[in-house]
């Protein structure tokens, strides 16, 4: 654990005085009073249990899933335990928030947030066709419209512009495009198309507009996450990597579209006078542990806890799959997902994590000035 504890020491840093400065002055965002709403969006990364409600095989609604979860009992949660959205939440003593399908989202419940996100979604609508019924981001967006309909039947609004002004938002998109889209199959649509450049480039181009309708609907703190090493993962480990090596057309891809992520966010920022979207390059952040877990207190970054085949990487995780003992020494939960204790570490990145990881700023950055507005 120690070697844990030196890594996030090493990944936090403080922002100069007069970057601090400057972003008091460019940072449009009105002081949030007392614990702030909290909205994701995106993937099978973030989404809380959605695709419970839904007509899909994009589910984590059986065992193992869940099993380190304080009922031990699957949510939807793509985890052993917590997700990254519930460990941000913690990280800022709030309550943990909703799936917006979810019957017990009412009342007040509203006014914590919600979780719109949907496993196997991407950023182009053609992404995990084979899911079937699930909640493209488009889609999500329009429910995040109707929820401001909702809460503002309940507050006002002027209170419900303002909730969502000062709320903190997280999207997650880009894995799923590449995953299970382009790299579906070995010649696919999209695959014929584009070339890995020019789909990467596709893509980012495909964001910035869900970003600027995000930006639209009210939204001023949004921490916008890459995808992580996709050819890391077990998956890709079991179908296309020799020796363990990670699969080279997937890790080109990541390596291509994160950075080109953060350029578009800056830029993005520029047109938009003042930096409410930060980059979170979750490839750099995994990076970190994939290449040496040891460092870090896991004993691989090759083989899922829970799985079968090769590196456990082979088909979904489901209750005959093999299953680890100790989920805190592996990296990955699943074929495709980080563990609850891998999702801390990336967690404690986002809040304190140097620029390399959090551009322009990380989220202790956010907190700390949003309460000096």
């Amino acid at each position: 654990m120690a070697k844990y504890s030196s890594f996030v020491t090493a990944a936090t840093t403080h922002l100069p005085l007069a970057v601090v400065l400057t972003a008091l002055l460019l940072v449009a965002v009105p002081k949030a009073h007392g614990a702030r709403a909290f909205f994701v969006f995106g993937d099978s990364l973030v989404d809380n249990g959605n695709n419970n409600y839904l007509i899909t095989d994009a589910r984590a609604d059986s065992p193992p899933y869940g099993i380190d979860y304080p009922t031990h009992r699957p949510t939807g949660r793509f985890s052993n335990g917590f997700n990254i959205p519930d460990l941000i939440s913690q990280k800022l003593g709030a309550e943990p928030t909703l799936p917006y399908l979810s019957p017990e989202l009412t009342g007040d419940k509203l006014l914590v947030g919600a979780n719109f996100a949907s496993a196997g979604i991407g950023i182009l609508n053609d992404t995990g066709i084979q899911f079937a019924s699930i909640i493209r981001i488009g889609q999500q967006l329009e429910n995040f419209q109707e929820y401001q309909s909702k809460v503002s039947a309940l507050i006002g609004p002027d209170q419900t512009q303002r909730l969502v002004n000062q709320a903190l938002v997280l999207i997650t998109l880009g894995g799923n495009d590449y995953v299970n889209n382009y790299f579906f199959a070995p010649v696919t649509a999209r695959r014929l198309q584009y070339t890995i450049p020019q789909f990467t480039k596709y893509i980012i181009s495909e964001y910035r507009k869900i970003l600027m309708n995000l930006y639209n609907l009210g939204a001023r703190r949004v921490l916008v996450t890459g995808s992580g090493p996709l050819g890391c993962v077990p998956s890709q480990l079991a179908l296309a990597a020799a020796n363990g090596e990670c699969a080279n057309e997937p890790q080109q891809a990541a390596a291509l579209y994160n950075p080109q992520l953060v350029q578009m966010i800056q830029s993005l920022n520029q047109e938009l006078g003042s930096d409410y979207f930060v980059a979170v390059n979750a490839m750099l952040m995994q990076n970190d542990f994939i290449s040496n877990p040891q460092a870090f207190g896991f004993i691989t970054s090759k083989v899922a806890c829970c799985g079968q085949g090769p590196y456990n990487g082979v088909g979904v995780c489901n209750p005959t799959s093999n299953l680890c003992d100790d989920r805190e020494i592996y990296v990955f939960w699943d074929p495709f997902h980080p563990t609850e204790r891998a999702n801390k570490i990336i967690v404690e990145t986002i809040y304190s994590g140097s620029e390399k990881y959090m551009h322009p700023m990380n989220l202790s950055t956010i907190v700390a000035l949003d309460s000096m507005i």
